[in-house]
């Protein structure tokens, strides 16, 4: 999984870098593309469950499963989530970022910093013998203490030999769900907090897969694959800057 991680983040490196105004997100699905075959991996989106393409890209007021288009091409402003795993060996990695294009207003930038924030705020409670719980407090507490709120419907997950293990792992507190499983070393958690300006509601587009804001306000998603060890958590998909 390490070496899954590794490619995933070497990727969203290559992707981030090449975000400019008058990219299109089918560019960038393809540089994915051809990223994974260099690392003789593959994707962990293309064909899950009917999905098209290598690589999740959302812009400015969509959430999550943004279908990358010839036509969706980045203008000087937005903000654009790319999200993206890959299989090696039969193990998967999968993380995601939101980048600026160009120069953003102060709130897209505040609402980048803060949810990146929120996930490294998560990070930091995922430790052996606390529960799923501490994490998912941590990552609303700092989020809606800067004004923004956590996307309820979509949540993280159990990652390993499948893209999609157990246990969900939201990103707010559920008081019928208790404080959730134990933490155990061995456990990897994909944890992705999704927070909006405005309203966490939201909407299905009709392709079926594209998510939005039900508001219109700007959305960022960050996402890690975390190791449960026995001391401090291991992040499989930390890039190298």
């Amino acid at each position: 999984m390490r070496a899954a991680g590794r490619i995933v983040a070497q990727t969203l490196v290559k992707l981030r870098d090449a975000v400019r105004p008058g990219v299109s997100t089918l560019e960038l699905d393809r540089l994915a593309q051809e990223s994974l075959s260099k690392a003789g991996a593959k994707a962990a989106f293309l064909g899950y469950r009917g999905y098209p393409a290598s690589l999740c890209a959302s812009i400015n007021d969509e959430i999550v499963h943004g279908i990358p288009r010839r036509d969706r091409v980045l203008q000087e402003g937005d903000i654009v989530s790319l999200d993206f795993g890959a299989i090696y060996q039969g193990y998967y990695g999968d993380s995601a970022i939101t980048v600026p294009v160009g120069k953003v207003s102060a709130e897209a930038a505040r609402l980048l910093k803060v949810t990146e924030e929120a996930l490294e705020k998560g990070i930091a409670k995922a430790l052996p013998n606390k529960h799923l719980g501490d994490v998912s407090a941590a990552i609303q507490a700092h989020a809606e203490k800067a004004g923004f709120s956590v996307v309820r419907k979509y949540v993280g997950h159990g990652i390993g030999r499948a893209m999609h293990e157990r246990p969900e792992v939201p990103n707010f507190v559920d008081p019928s769900r208790g404080p959730g499983p134990v933490l155990r070393p061995g456990l990897v958690l994909a944890i992705e907090p999704m927070v909006n300006t405005g309203t966490y509601e939201t909407v299905e587009l009709d392709d079926g897969w594209t998510v939005m804001t039900a508001d219109g306000g700007l959305s960022a998603h960050f996402e890690h694959t975390v190791a449960i060890t026995n001391g401090e958590p291991e992040v499989l998909t930390r890039r190298a800057e």
